[in-house]
């Protein structure tokens, strides 16, 4: 893995690529991912897959408690449909807020 030195772009490969995708810095601005970096990076992008998949699980849950929301069948069932749109937001809203931890401590590649 490399790394741009001016936008912190992360190549994958073997070398370095002739100018960087994002910002078009030249293949002398990045530089080597050190071991350490590369195996937080990896489990990074893991657990943000992951995070990312409890986001999508979220607005699927989000939308079925509105529909069950909708069809307003009775009390104890708007009680789980709204309970679980409440859970759902927050959820979704926790996984952001743990990505952008992620990002802003480098966690990401």
């Amino acid at each position: 893995m490399w790394k741009c030195g001016v936008c912190g772009y992360i190549h994958d490969g073997e070398g370095a690529p002739e100018k960087c995708p994002k910002c078009g810095a030249p293949k002398e601005k990045f530089e080597a991912v050190a071991e350490d970096v590369l195996q937080l990076i990896e489990r990074s992008r893991y657990t943000n897959q992951l995070l990312a998949a409890l986001m999508d699980l979220s607005d699927q849950l989000e939308d079925l408690a509105y529909e069950g929301i909708e069809d307003n069948l009775d009390p104890g069932c708007m009680g789980i449909f709204k309970y679980v749109q409440k859970a759902a937001v927050e959820m979704k809203q926790m996984a952001k807020a743990e990505i952008q931890t992620h990002i802003s401590k480098g966690k990401w590649g």
